[in-house]
């Protein structure tokens, strides 16, 4: 599917993302995750954040049960945009950071988001690839493309 175009990019800045927040883990995901969405959307989300940079919509998957070893048990999962890092969080939305670091990128099909959620069951299954799992996030272009972003430790670029 779409894992075998994997890139490497370096993430030169911490990205600083204000959005709505679910605690969730995989194997509520495939209930929970649409609703999340939906409630993104009904709430207006990007209309609250004044100051956005750029017009992207991340989801950030961060604050792991076992930080630093796997994405097993729960896990935060924030839908917003690329915020200033002094940004003031409006009421009942939360900040989080995805810092500075190497990352592989996989592009999912331009408009297709029935496609991110196998996406990530084939990037799970790349053992090769030494996840961070500190922050990964999908990026929602303007033009409709899609990338999930995986933290990476440093030289782990993998074939």
């Amino acid at each position: 599917m779409t894992t075998s175009k994997m890139t490497t990019e370096q993430q030169t800045q911490a990205l600083h993302v204000i959005g709505l927040e679910l605690r969730t883990s995989n194997q509520q995901a495939f209930s929970t995750i649409p609703a999340h969405w939906r409630r993104f959307t009904e709430e207006a989300v990007l209309q609250r954040l004044a100051g956005r940079i750029g017009e992207e919509v991340y989801a950030v998957y961060t604050h792991f049960e076992h930080a630093g070893r796997n994405n097993e048990g729960l896990y935060s999962l924030v839908i917003g945009a690329a915020m200033p890092a002094g940004a003031e969080v409006p009421a009942g939305l939360t900040r989080v950071v995805a810092p500075a670091s190497a990352r592989a990128v996989f592009p999912v099909e331009a408009g297709r988001f029935d496609l991110v959620g196998p996406a990530w069951q084939e990037i799970w299954q790349r053992r090769e690839l030494r996840k961070t799992y500190v922050a990964d996030y999908e990026r929602y272009r303007a033009d409709g493309a899609i990338e999930i972003c995986i933290g990476i430790e440093p030289g782990a670029a993998a074939a």
